[in-house]
């Protein structure tokens, strides 16, 4: 499969950089469950030490554009980048069912230690729609981790059951899992996810969250309103910064907006010490 993106043009293992030469690596590591998570490193040309785990969005795969193209030009920056498929998800082993926020927290712990293992010692993290929150909630977690990038993320707090309908809401309660179509998929969640979602409260932890972040969310977004973000920044301002994009939809699906957020994620995590 071949493409272009500022300048960049991609095979399935290969990148090519105005600047260079560029590799994807296709790996694979363990979560705490032993099951087999797949993952795409982005090998920079001159390594510099310093690394971001991106995580994706819920029942999507690494393989979403924006998380493709962000690894692309943090490698192109020096940085080692890590896009992986949360269990259940892409082709990772696992059951879709099983997931939590928990799960993912400790599978962004998981790839962050195949980071360390390769040599990263500065280590940041990116997330889109929910791997936003995970990715926040996983730094909450690791004092280690020097910055978040939470792209179109519901960061104000968790609204596990925004996507279901009454009548879904009434079969949850009732039989204790519910099912959904999701991008071509028919899903399954149980309880367990909406009750573990519970123990989070977002809004607590932005107030406190000590190192910086930065939101960046389309003004169009169909999914979780923009309103949002500005919500989040006002809880924390100190640590906070926010882009907005014109016209921009839940999945950065514009080349321009993903032109424009890509190389702001890339300068932002440039400045962080």
């Amino acid at each position: 499969m071949k493409g272009i993106f500022s300048g960049i043009w991609q095979d399935e293992t290969e990148i090519f950089f105005s600047g260079g030469f560029f590799m994807e690596e296709q790996i694979r590591f363990s979560n705490d469950e032993n099951e087999i998570l797949a993952g795409t490193v982005h090998l920079p040309a001159s390594p510099s030490g310093r690394g971001v785990v991106l995580a994706h969005c819920f029942t999507c795969s690494r393989h979403t554009t924006i998380l493709r193209q962000l690894g692309q030009a943090l490698a192109e920056a020096g940085y080692l980048a890590l896009r992986f498929d949360f269990s259940g998800n892409g082709q990772s082993q696992g059951r879709f069912e099983e997931t939590t926020f928990d799960k993912q927290i400790r599978e962004v712990k998981r790839a962050m230690a195949v980071m360390a293992g390769r040599g990263v010692s500065w280590i940041g993290l990116a997330g889109h729609s929910m791997g936003a929150e995970v990715a926040l909630l996983a730094a909450s977690k690791t004092p280690a981790v020097k910055g978040v990038c939470a792209m179109a993320g519901r960061l104000s707090g968790l609204k596990p059951t925004h996507f279901l309908t009454p009548g879904q809401m009434k079969h949850l309660r009732e039989k204790g899992s519910v099912s959904f179509l999701s991008r071509g998929r028919k899903l399954r969640l149980d309880h367990a996810f909406f009750s573990d979602a519970k123990q989070y409260d977002l809004a607590a932890l932005l107030r406190s969250f000590d190192r910086p972040l930065m939101i960046v969310h389309g003004e169009a977004d169909e999914i979780i309103p923009v309103a949002d973000a500005h919500q989040a920044r006002a809880l924390n301002r100190r640590q906070a910064e926010l882009l907005t994009l014109p016209g921009a939809d839940h999945m950065f699906s514009r080349p321009e907006d993903r032109l424009r957020a890509v190389p702001a994620i890339v300068e932002w995590f440039d400045k962080i010490q």
